[in-house]
């Protein structure tokens, strides 16, 4: 991949969402809701954002947990990406 974000932007790519219910129901991708857990595959250098000092609390590799509609989707050699602000990011799972 050879995206670099600027700022305090991230480069996060989905984690694949399961395709059945507990019960054992399975979903076509229409009814599938959009997942919010994702890699983070690159992270930019943060800095002076709109004034404020941004110290960049992500690294390469961790999953984490971001808002729902946030982001900008790419696509890259027939990847889906996403690139989103650092406090798009709710949490990060362990």
């Amino acid at each position: 991949m050879n995206i670099k974000p600027l700022a305090d932007r991230v480069v996060i790519r989905m984690l694949e969402s399961e395709e059945t219910t507990k019960s054992g129901i399975v979903l076509p991708g229409s009814a599938q809701e959009k997942p919010q857990m994702a890699e983070i595959l690159a992270v930019g250098p943060g800095g002076t954002v709109d004034g404020k000092e941004v110290v960049m609390e992500v690294k390469v590799g961790d999953k984490v947990i971001y808002s729902k509609y946030a982001g900008t989707e790419v696509k890259v050699d027939n990847e889906e990406y996403i690139i989103v602000r650092q406090s798009d990011i709710l949490a990060i799972v362990d």
